[in-house]
């Protein structure tokens, strides 16, 4: 039905916006039901994922906490953001299941693509809607009550519940989608503050601290909203609308700040919207006329996908950076060996050298009958690259190539380098990364003075003689040796980072010390005589000079 019918057709020199709004109330549960539907099924034939209570939970510092419940939960009395032991006590037998925010915005992507199939762009409206420019396009499909049908339609025979709206802005729409009546429709010349003053304020998509504010004023609806912010001006209303710009004026983001929120809705602050663009990976495939048993024929289908692949990234002017081989076999078993690459390549000879040790193992069984190459992951490459990279590409000494081959033999975390870390704490002063990508820290490194070379993992406990509480060194044990100090520099004392450490760590006091036999150490006492934060101060061994 339409919330309102009133005024003439839009003018067609100019199609005027018109926003779809499509939002998914179940989509996690959805999802979930759609994943596992068959096998809850089993439990009670022929009602399917629904027939059981069931929740899927986060876990948190406080224990679980459900996310979305399925038709039985939600009446079994489990509602979003409940605890877990509290919905246990009002239904001892719900089921739970893991839940997946990752496999939902995937999820929900795919479906924000599909959805362009009525309009020429869509964008991701999280945490489960979708917004779909259908400007100039409702005539493709009957009209907007039938193009609202069409997806009403689409997505019921996806097993998947929608509720749709189509209004001239994106924030109109998503009103009329959450809280309007089904199927509603703002025409282009409608009054929206008298078509949508019901609609509590809620609908304005604002935070929950806000809502309560708002509450707590009295403003349960967008028509208590709009008479203040836009009303007459007597004293009353003036003060109370003064009142509510001083309130959220200082507030920057739209969803802290009702005032943006409405301007948005009625169309006199434009709402930018980002497009969701499909990205489709390289991809290459042999459908093979006879299976193959033998690695030879193999290798050889190998290196003419990697050709045809080389091809298509050189076309795109990409490189891969992560590489899928999918090996179908005649008994229907599925073998997949991924690769992920230093940096971005597109020599067919280094994907097939490194592809050469992930085959050793594969059991081709009756026989493969259908070979896949995907490039899951590209990244921009030019076209042209230097002499020097090109030839040591050719005869296999790139550095490039060199860590790919280390990289598949020894394991994807075994080829790392040590980078500075802006820290003063010694063991925090380093970090390790990948080995080709560039420093992370925009930070600028700290300088030290007279750092060891060598420093240990963990620093050793070690018994020191000395002759007060907060005197030098004179003697000390450690891994069973005693050691006579001969000479002492020092002590270099760090605090630690009080941003992340409790109030009750101890300071550090680091001596450079040399024995009676040259040999020279990094030590440091943890703790003051008398701080307050614990007894005696305890010795470390932490680092050794060359």
């Amino acid at each position: 039905m339409d919330v309102c019918e009133r005024g003439g057709p839009a003018p067609r020199s100019r199609p005027t916006r018109r926003i779809l709004a499509i939002w998914f109330a179940r989509l996690s549960v959805d999802r979930w039901r759609l994943a596992h539907g068959s096998d809850s099924a089993k439990c009670n034939p022929g009602e399917g994922a629904d027939a059981l209570p069931t929740v899927l939970i986060t876990e948190t510092a406080h224990g679980p906490r459900i996310d979305a419940a399925n038709r039985a939960g939600h009446t079994a009395g489990a509602r979003a953001g409940m605890m877990l032991a509290d919905a246990r006590t009002l239904c001892p037998d719900i089921q739970t299941a893991p839940a997946d925010p990752a496999g939902d915005l995937d999820f929900l992507e795919k479906l924000a693509l599909w959805s362009q199939r009525w309009g020429p762009w869509s964008a991701i409206d999280q945490p489960d809607g979708v917004l779909v420019d259908i400007s100039g396009a409702a005539h493709l499909f009957g009209g907007e009550k039938r193009l609202l049908d069409d997806v009403e339609t689409a997505f019921a025979k996806r097993s998947l519940y929608s509720r749709a709206a189509i209004a001239p802005t994106a924030g109109a729409a998503w009103a009329l989608a959450h809280f309007g009546p089904a199927k509603a429709i703002l025409g282009p010349r409608d009054d929206a503050l008298q078509c949508l003053s019901d609609l509590p304020v809620s609908a304005l998509r604002l935070d929950q601290d806000v809502l309560t504010v708002l509450r707590r004023l009295g403003l349960k609806r967008l028509g208590d909203l709009v008479s203040i912010a836009t009303g007459p001006a007597d004293r009353a209303e003036a003060a109370a609308r003064d009142a509510l710009h001083r309130r959220f004026r200082n507030r920057k983001s739209p969803s802290a700040n009702p005032l943006v929120r409405l301007d948005q809705l009625m169309g006199r602050v434009p709402e930018p919207l980002l497009p969701i663009v499909p990205q489709h990976a390289p991809m290459v495939q042999r459908r093979l006329m006879e299976p193959i048993r033998h690695r030879s024929l193999l290798d050889k289908v190998l290196h003419d996908l990697a050709d045809d692949m080389v091809r298509q990234l050189e076309a795109r002017g990409e490189g891969a950076r992560r590489l899928e081989l999918g090996l179908w076999r005649v008994d229907g078993e599925v073998l997949v060996r991924r690769l992920e690459l230093a940096a971005a390549t597109r020599e067919a000879a280094h994907m097939t050298r490194l592809f050469a040790d992930r085959l050793e193992d594969i059991e081709a069984g009756f026989g493969i009958e259908t070979v896949r190459l995907r490039a899951s992951w590209a990244e921009p490459l030019d076209l042209s690259q230097g002499d020097v990279e090109q030839a040591a590409e050719r005869h296999g000494t790139s550095l490039n190539a060199c860590i790919d081959r280390l990289t598949v033999r020894l394991g994807p975390h075994a080829v790392r380098r040590p980078v500075p870390h802006a820290s003063h704490l010694p063991e925090r002063a380093q970090t390790w990364q990948p080995p080709l990508e560039p420093e992370r820290s925009s930070q600028p490194m700290l300088e030290f003075h007279e750092r060891p070379l060598k420093i240990l993992d963990k620093p050793e406990s070690i018994a020191v003689l000395y002759s007060s509480p907060d005197g030098l060194p004179q003697r000390f044990r450690w891994r069973g040796n005693v050691c006579e100090v001969s000479r002492v520099e020092g002590p270099e004392r760090i605090a630690p980072e009080w941003w992340r450490e409790k109030s009750t760590v101890r300071l550090r006091d680091y001596y450079r010390i040399e024995d009676s036999e040259g040999r020279r150490y990094w030590i440091y006492r943890h703790g003051i005589a008398g701080d307050g934060r614990g007894g005696m101060p305890n010795w470390y061994l932490q680092g050794l000079y060359s």
